[in-house]
């Protein structure tokens, strides 16, 4: 069995922000259920250890039960839950707990500290430290319970419907090594200031930040793959400007500027009401996603973002050709003007919106399926994303699908906005900030074919004796085209195999196949293959393929630009395969 499983759940915690290493410190282990002694007669049946090991009365199935509540990739598939859950658990308030006289106190900076197996694995609950190193060692899936290590577990068991159940609480228990201090449990608590990012909303701790204000941040591409629907705590987030705050009674969508209509403005409660409820599952992706390897050729300016600012989702709301038609559009409109401008409420400190627009065909389209959307995964927005109202614009970059939505004008022009005229355009490899006139290349609309490999992981280890591995990514292309294939190579591009294509959750029945130029949501792909015979290191490479026939590049040198944006080159991942110690014995 190859390593990539464990390693990925190790690396998915790693990439928890504010953790450091320090060496493992002895743990004592006191029997403790929320807070209060078991019984003597339960708490002596597990302390006794043998060989380092501390045997315990519970069957493997309580200890798997554990894991998944405490794994990763567990609560990343519970993204059906209800938001009212989620956000209860998320935001649990530490209830102060009197210290055992036996039991140190330790700070969050200690416990941030242990974030490894070879250095302790620790955790906070409820103001209580737990050491789960040996559980983590001792289980299959340990590595996604990396996720946590160093912070808390209530925002991970947010994402679980059955997390808060006593034998959970009791296995957990045994790992009890300490108490929080009182100064950081207050701290667990929102800490508002006069900052004007202090009112931003919670984030899920697994999301690997690239900026904190504004905040943008992508899910650990380990777990990207692991739902076709991406959950929305771990949606990667990209936000100009701090989070505003909007009273949906208060709320208004104004539309302006329809030649022949009137002004129209509308609350939210008429945005739900007055028109029909369409739903949509489209993906969405930044401009700049895997802007990280054209750094690597050549620095460019911008977020350094990863393969995993893309993501999935079914979004519900009203559809902008019908709010158009209700403040007075008409086809013939088309010949009078071009574009729909979009402003957000968001706004810096001079009262600068962010804004941007679409072409006008795009948004009146019967095809198109523009939403004004009011739902995400079936609950209302979250803050982050938006909430009450932001525009989908189904196959069109990130950066045109305006959240918080307080205007919309149909306009002759494009949006004035900076984000649309001196930002996300892409220009030749030979441009550079000296020469660059912005005003030269188009917006962009939308986006090129693309996907990436979101397992196994850059340096992971696959064992001989697997005689196999596993593959598996994603892939979209703007514009509703459909992916038709993926490619897949584990030498480095020489030799081919083709992916199996995934589109709708596993256990589900595979959604029809979209009308064509409808294919706005992304297709999650896998691939199993043998281990090339004696190979030492293995270089993956995925390419995609469209309905177009539209494939992606070899390489990034011909496609690198100033901002780092369109990034779609074959995606590369090398591997070591490791052979088993008897094999290198006879070697």
């Amino acid at each position: 069995m190859h390593r990539t499983t464990n390693t990925n759940a190790m690396l998915l915690l790693r990439h928890c922000r504010c953790l450091t290493r320090v060496g493992l410190l002895k743990t004592q282990r006191v029997q403790l259920l929320q807070g209060v002694a078991l019984p003597v007669a339960v708490c002596s049946s597990h302390r006794g250890h043998k060989s380092g090991q501390y045997q315990r009365s519970h069957g493997p199935n309580w200890r798997h039960a554990l894991a998944g509540l405490l794994a990763g990739t567990g609560a990343v598939l519970a993204y059906g839950l209800h938001h009212s859950q989620t956000e209860q658990a998320a935001t649990t308030i530490v209830q102060p707990i009197a210290p055992a006289s036996s039991l140190p106190i330790y700070t969050q900076d200690e416990v941030t500290k242990h974030r490894s197996v070879e250095e302790g694995v620790w955790v906070t609950y409820k103001g209580s430290v737990y050491d789960i190193t040996e559980f983590v060692s001792m289980h299959p899936g340990g590595d996604k319970i990396l996720l946590a290590a160093g912070g808390a577990l209530e925002p991970f068991w947010a994402l679980y419907a059955v997390h808060s159940q006593d034998h959970v609480l009791e296995i957990l228990s045994e790992y009890k090594v300490g108490e929080l201090s009182a100064e950081d449990r207050r701290m667990q608590q929102s800490v508002k200031s006069t900052d004007p990012y202090s009112t931003d909303p919670e984030r899920h701790p697994a999301l690997r930040i690239n900026s904190l204000k504004p905040f943008n941040a992508e899910p650990p591409a380990e777990i990207l793959s692991d739902n076709y629907i991406t959950p929305s705590a771990i949606f990667f987030k990209r936000n100009h400007l701090p989070v505003p705050q909007v009273d949906p009674k208060s709320y208004r969508l104004q539309v302006e500027g329809v030649p022949g209509g009137a002004p129209l403005s509308l609350s939210l409660e008429e945005l739900k009401t007055c028109f029909p409820k369409h739903t949509v599952t489209a993906t969405l992706q930044c401009a700049g996603n895997r802007r990280s390897e054209m750094n690597k050729v050549k620095q460019v300016k911008g977020l350094n973002w990863g393969i995993a600012a893309i993501s999935n989702a079914t979004w519900s709301g009203a559809r902008l050709k019908d709010v158009l038609l209700a403040a007075g559009y008409m086809p013939e409109v088309v010949r009078q003007t071009s574009h729909v401008q979009f402003e957000g409420l968001d706004s810096d400190v001079t009262g600068t919106t962010y804004g941007a627009s679409i072409p006008l065909n795009k948004a009146v389209s019967e095809e198109g399926d523009v939403l004004l959307a009011y739902q995400m995964n079936g609950e209302d927005l979250p803050a982050d994303h938006g909430y009450p109202v932001r525009v989908v614009v189904p196959g069109t970059v990130g950066a045109r699908n305006v959240k918080w939505l307080g205007k919309i004008i149909v306009s002759e022009e494009e949006s004035s906005s900076h984000w649309q005229q001196n930002d996300y355009k892409g220009f030749s490899p030979a441009t550079d900030w000296d020469t660059v006139d912005f005003k030269s290349a188009p917006a962009i609309q939308e986006l090129p074919i693309q996907s990436a490999i979101t397992q196994p992981a850059e340096g992971a280890v696959v064992e001989r004796s697997a005689e196999e591995v596993t593959v598996k990514g994603y892939a979209w292309s703007g514009g509703g085209r459909e992916v038709v294939r993926v490619d897949v190579s584990l030498d480095g591009g020489r030799t081919w195999q083709v992916a199996q294509l995934q589109s709708s959750e596993k256990g589900q029945v595979p959604a029809p196949s979209p009308p064509p130029g409808r294919a706005w949501a992304w297709k999650l792909w896998e691939l199993t293959a043998p281990l090339p015979p004696a190979a030492q290191e293995l270089e993956i490479v995925c390419k995609a393929v469209d309905n177009s026939y539209n494939m992606q590049p070899d390489s990034v040198a011909p496609i690198w630009n100033l901002r780092g944006v369109l990034s779609n080159a074959w995606h590369r991942v090398k591997v070591t395969v490791k052979e088993d110690e008897e094999e290198q014995k006879l070697l």
